[in-house]
């Protein structure tokens, strides 16, 4: 079974807000991992994206914390946000983020 992990960071974000209420309009579970208090959670974001943005959504196996496919790389500087990179996307707008989960079947 897929786990949906979002990276987090625990001050306001307003596409951490949007992310939050559209898993909660649609009830699809996730775990929230914050960056700001977990270090090792930071670099993994830093290194996926370039830069610190949250949300970044993985789908994970086995509980993990990691893509369960190593997502594309981006250009060097280029901005994540929107991206569908497979098993993770980062700062998704409404349309983006339910196309992704529909992909993965975490909704209909």
């Amino acid at each position: 079974m897929p786990t949906l992990i979002m990276y987090s960071r625990r001050l306001g974000c307003p596409f951490v807000t949007l992310a939050k209420r559209v898993l909660a309009d649609y009830q699809v579970p996730y775990r929230e991992v914050f960056i700001d208090v977990d270090q090792a959670a930071r670099a993994r974001v830093v290194e996926w994206t370039g830069f610190l943005s949250v949300p970044t959504l993985v789908i994970a196996h086995d509980d993990g914390d990691l893509p369960y496919e190593v997502p594309p790389p981006l250009p060097k500087g280029a901005s994540p946000r929107g991206i569908n990179r497979g098993a993770m996307i980062t700062e998704p707008g409404e349309s983006q983020l339910l196309e992704w989960l529909r992909q993965h079947g975490l909704v209909e």
